[in-house]
């Protein structure tokens, strides 16, 4: 593509590079120039224009978005049309998107006319919502180019993983002193947290903090109708041999990690029993606000793998927000035995 400043009879068959405003005549960037459109400009005292013509071989800038946009689209993702060189990507269902990050590297490394931005991999998102965005900068750009872009791109970079649990069952251990309410409001909050992925709680089961007798209620719900089993700890998780991950253990199941560098959520257990994915929750997952919980919860909602390597890899970001109920618990070695 040839850009710069010519002379207005130069600039015919060309698009107008900038608005251009004279008198009474108004040129919109972008604008083919006509032969009228610059004898309009001439008689405006126009001379010159900053024009960008098209070259053999060039693709429009809203075609090449729209290419890069397919390309990027995967599953569950739709490809809005094309608009002054942008195409958005949409979900088309709720759940986590999923992001092959070193291909959207690899198509921002290309070249700088091509550029392409994503809301954070894992993030749940909602039917309807914009995942995506493909920008294409200059008006055209060669087809070679674009072909290049593609081909680092790849196919289906961008996608979005549906909820496929629906039911939840969860096991709150009681101690003394321990109120009921406190329990209910739990439930209450988890319950609004699956409601984005229409997954309801299933099974409500309170033991004492015990290993054997939370042991016990484990092997029932892993043989129950449930798809992810939550654990709320009377008291945080310690330790590896604490009282929820040895009652893992002893109902057959297994400990996947313990510990995440998120924070609140620290102190988060994975794990599974039957085949079944299993949450030892931290202290702050009775708050509403956002915590490492919520970033394992959706991922495992949507079915999707929760490895140590995964869990280990989240402290870039991890720090999250304070809560009210625990005002600079970082400083001052403060007690984190409710993370």
């Amino acid at each position: 593509m040839k850009f710069g400043q010519v002379p207005i009879d130069e600039a015919i068959g060309a698009l107008a590079a900038h608005s251009v405003r004279a008198g009474d005549v108004v040129v919109k960037k972008g604008t083919l120039v006509t032969a009228e459109v610059a004898m309009h400009l001439k008689q405006a005292g126009v001379e010159t224009l900053i024009a960008a013509r098209f070259e053999p071989g060039d693709i429009a800038e809203d075609e090449a978005a729209l290419q890069l946009a397919h390309a990027l689209a995967g599953n569950n993702v739709a490809v809005e049309e094309p608009f002054t060189g942008r195409s958005n990507l949409h979900a088309e269902t709720a759940g986590v998107l999923l992001i092959d990050v070193d291909a959207i590297h690899g198509l921002n490394a290309v070249n700088e006319a091509m550029t392409a931005a994503t809301l954070p991999a894992y993030k749940p998102v909602v039917a309807g919502e914009m995942v995506g965005t493909v920008k294409i900068i200059p008006y055209a750009i060669p087809a070679g180019l674009l072909q290049k872009g593609i081909d680092r791109l790849g196919e289906g970079a961008l996608r979005v993983a549906p909820y496929t649990r629906r039911s939840v069952g969860v096991i709150s251990t009681v101690l003394p002193g321990l109120k009921p309410s406190v329990i209910d409001k739990t439930l209450a909050v988890l319950a609004r947290r699956l409601d984005p992925a229409q997954a309801r709680i299933v099974q409500d089961r309170r033991v004492p903090h015990e290993a054997s007798t939370l042991a016990e209620e484990l092997a029932l719900q892993a043989s129950a109708d449930t798809d992810l089993i939550v654990i709320f700890g009377a008291s945080a998780i310690a330790d590896r041999r604490d009282v929820i991950p040895s009652a893992i253990e002893m109902a057959g199941g297994r400990v996947e990690h313990f510990g995440m560098p998120v924070d609140p959520g620290n102190l988060l257990l994975v794990g599974s029993i039957a085949g079944k994915p299993v949450i030892g929750a931290p202290g702050c997952a009775r708050s509403p606000k956002e915590n490492g919980f919520d970033w394992i919860l959706h991922r495992l909602l949507a079915n999707v793998p929760v490895t140590r390597a995964d869990i280990m890899s989240l402290g870039v970001g991890g720090l999250l927000m304070e809560i009210v109920s625990r005002p600079q618990p970082r400083q001052g070695g403060e007690s984190e035995g409710e993370e």
